[in-house]
């Protein structure tokens, strides 16, 4: 039942998309001042307020060329439905510095049927950020700014966007409900320290429909109080992964439920699937409902893992267990190479072992040799082929 309705609700939201289409008013930020290959951050700005303020719904045009950008931060509410379509591609400034250590280069906030689309793309132009981050070592560093964020979005649509060689995480998204990204191009080079492509925290029926990741770090990944994520057709590497967390650190943290990972492919990453919550913390919180399906992997290091002493450079004390409950967690129909002789660990807390988890189906060689699994504080059920546990 939950499915028809979404199914339905974005059907719905669909139609509406284009019957605005038909009714928009048109805001070209060229009409505004804007020119190629210079700031358009005042032009884009004036654009929006007054887009925001149309009574029909409205669009943004930033066409093609490349343009320079600085910090934008745009909210509602507005008074319609409201577009922006970029067309060309924005850089933001090199030396991080510039953007004043604001969480975000690009901010969308408080919007009701938003959409975000165009071809265009946002090149945060991150190498110089890179190659001065120290903040998984040092508490004290500066702050890097994050591509996009998303911030109490509802019922909005990213499309066909490209994030490129963000200074932080690509998009962060934030306390939204029914928000999709489709044919999303994320990309960084492998060794950009801290670049997750999507970090959904807080949000509900957040989906991620046919697009290409790769980045530093995690491609996805869910942080507390995400609830009802579908991931769907979504290639991803280099990176760390598809993840749930970490989880566990930070005090009030909400529960995670209803992921669905599906028909998605991984490449040459660090890991493959994986639920990772840290030790050593009071934190009591749960996760549940987690289901990876159809998967193929190519070359992956710890394709399958829940890993609940996720301790990233020494920065806690295993001495005491996590108080994360997993429950309810399924591994299916998942194929393809690793790039470790063990395919599957389930590392669960010794103090909340890990309930209801389930292997089925996969299928995983090394060097074109079998794999194997090891289990801790899980008795997941078998079906099917799978790697042989080992102790």
């Amino acid at each position: 039942m939950d499915t028809k309705l979404s199914i339905t609700k974005f059907i719905l939201f669909l139609f509406l998309a284009s019957y605005v289409r038909a009714q928009t008013k048109v805001f070209d930020v060229t009409k505004y001042g804007a020119r190629p290959n210079a700031d358009i951050t005042k032009a884009l700005t004036n654009a929006w307020k007054d887009a925001c303020g149309s009574t029909p719904p409205s669009k943004v045009v930033v066409p093609k060329g490349t343009y320079m950008l600085n910090q934008l931060d745009l909210k509602g509410p507005c008074k319609a439905p409201i577009s922006v379509q970029v067309d060309g591609k924005i850089l933001a400034p090199k030396d991080p510095k510039l953007l004043n250590g604001v969480d975000q280069w690009v901010k969308f906030g408080y919007i009701n049927f938003f959409t975000l689309s165009g071809g265009g793309t946002f090149d945060g132009q991150g190498e110089m950020a890179w190659k001065h981050n120290d903040c998984g070592k040092n508490k004290n560093c500066d702050r890097l700014s994050m591509n996009f964020g998303f911030a109490f979005l509802n019922n909005s649509i990213i499309k066909d966007i490209t994030s490129k060689d963000s200074k932080n995480f690509h998009v962060n998204v934030l306390g939204c409900n029914n928000l999709t990204f489709i044919n999303m191009n994320i990309n960084a080079p492998a060794t950009s320290l801290n670049t997750d492509g999507i970090h959904i925290g807080r949000s509900i029926e957040v989906k991620i429909y046919n697009s290409n990741i790769g980045t530093g770090d995690d491609c996805i990944s869910l942080g507390d109080g995400s609830k009802q994520i579908r991931v769907i057709n979504v290639t991803c590497g280099p990176g760390h992964g598809i993840s749930v967390g970490s989880l566990g650190k930070y005090p009030n943290e909400e529960t995670v439920e209803d992921l669905t990972v599906k028909n998605c492919t991984l490449k040459n990453t660090d890991n493959g699937v994986r639920i990772k919550t840290w030790p050593g913390t009071p934190i009591i919180s749960s996760v549940s409902k987690m289901h990876f399906e159809d998967i193929t992997m190519v070359n992956v290091s710890n394709p399958i893992l829940i890993d609940q002493q996720y301790c990233p450079w020494n920065q806690c004390t295993k001495q005491y267990p996590s108080k994360i409950k997993i429950t309810d967690v399924s591994f299916k129909n998942i194929r393809g190479t690793s790039a470790t002789h063990q395919a599957i660990v389930l590392d669960c807390s010794s103090s909340v072992p890990c309930e209801s988890v389930e292997l089925n189906d996969i299928d995983l060689t090394f060097n074109g040799a079998a794999t194997t699994a090891k289990f801790a504080n899980t008795k997941p059920t078998i079906k099917g082929k799978v790697p042989k546990h080992v102790a």
